[in-house]
């Protein structure tokens, strides 16, 4: 396995818990998903803290797949958000339902890991174009 497939499975893996998380199933004739974090949201405390768990360890990845300081903080504030206003009876239970942070926090990664691949590209093509990926310019 390359590095580009590593990084390919890793992401499988943080957008399949996303989902699980925050989008399991549609309410009938909304836009409204329901996933284990509201399910778990519901048993007071516990559940928060368990809902809290795979979140933290989205961040862990995130984290070790290279993402950078900015989004792994927008990722923490979201979770955070998640994690107080979701403690709070009936209101919480709604906002988890309606904010869907594990969501935001997969799709901040996956356009944070895309931006720093282009810009990687672009760093490759100038430098071949300047002739310094020529390793026999390198031989003297």
């Amino acid at each position: 396995m390359n590095i580009e497939q590593d990084i390919n499975f890793e992401l499988s893996r943080l957008r399949k818990t996303a989902w699980r998380m925050d989008a399991l199933f549609y309410i009938p004739r909304t836009n409204i998903t329901v996933g284990l974090d509201n399910v778990l949201g519901l048993v007071p405390v516990v559940g928060d803290i368990a809902a809290l768990i795979p979140s933290v360890w989205m961040i862990k990845q995130a984290h070790r797949l290279g993402a950078t300081p900015g989004t792994l903080v927008y990722m923490g504030l979201n979770t955070l958000a998640d994690f107080v206003i979701g403690s709070i009876p009936i209101i919480g239970d709604i906002f988890d339902a309606l904010y869907n942070a594990n969501i935001r926090n997969y799709r901040a990664l996956e356009v944070n890991l895309n931006k720093k691949a282009a810009r990687a590209k672009e760093v490759r093509t100038a430098s071949k174009d300047l002739g310094w990926a020529n390793p026999n310019l390198l031989a003297d």
